[in-house]
């Protein structure tokens, strides 16, 4: 009896079927302040529902508080200030991002979907200006007929440690 020379191929929980155009990704959609950001999925922990969050005196006007995620303390950032958005909403929900050892609960409005994104999708990077109240988004997208922000993980995550650095100096000094 012969033998098949090629074992079959099983697909593994993150692969499918179907084959994605090369340069192709997976954003999370998420509103805050009534504006749609994207976040790269591989950013992405986790969603979850704000029930509370816990004040920590001290923190830098970024940082809102922790809250217990299962057992971990994640640090809430509110960046409607930082991204120029309003903030008459209340957030509903934290995204938690992580980058390297680091991870943050972002508080957003809403999550409307996972989207696969093209090349095409993205839009002439020097859109998004890089200072003041858009330094933390890499770029520009396009979702159906808007144009949404980017958001920049690992740019947000050191905003985030550098304020929480100046701010234990100042308290130390």
């Amino acid at each position: 009896m012969q033998l098949p020379c090629e074992l079959p191929r099983l697909l593994s929980d993150g692969e499918s079927e179907e084959k994605t155009p090369t340069g192709s990704w997976k954003a999370c959609l998420v509103t805050v302040g009534g504006e749609l950001f994207a976040i790269d999925l591989r950013h992405v922990r986790e969603v979850f529902e704000l029930d509370t969050i816990t004040p920590v005196p001290g923190m830098p006007a970024s940082l809102v508080g922790v809250a217990n995620v299962r057992g971990t303390i994640v640090p809430l950032a509110d960046l409607r200030r930082s991204l120029g958005v309003s903030p008459s909403t209340t957030p509903r929900y934290a995204v938690v991002v992580r980058h390297d050892a680091h991870q943050i609960g972002l508080l957003i409005d809403d999550v409307p979907e996972i989207r696969g994104m093209l090349p095409e999708d993205r839009l002439d990077p020097s859109g998004a200006n890089q200072t003041g109240e858009r330094a933390l988004l890499s770029g520009l997208i396009q979702v159906e007929n808007r144009v949404s922000g980017m958001l920049e993980i690992p740019a947000l995550v050191a905003s985030v440690e550098a304020a929480t650095l100046e701010v234990s100096q100042s308290v130390k000094a």
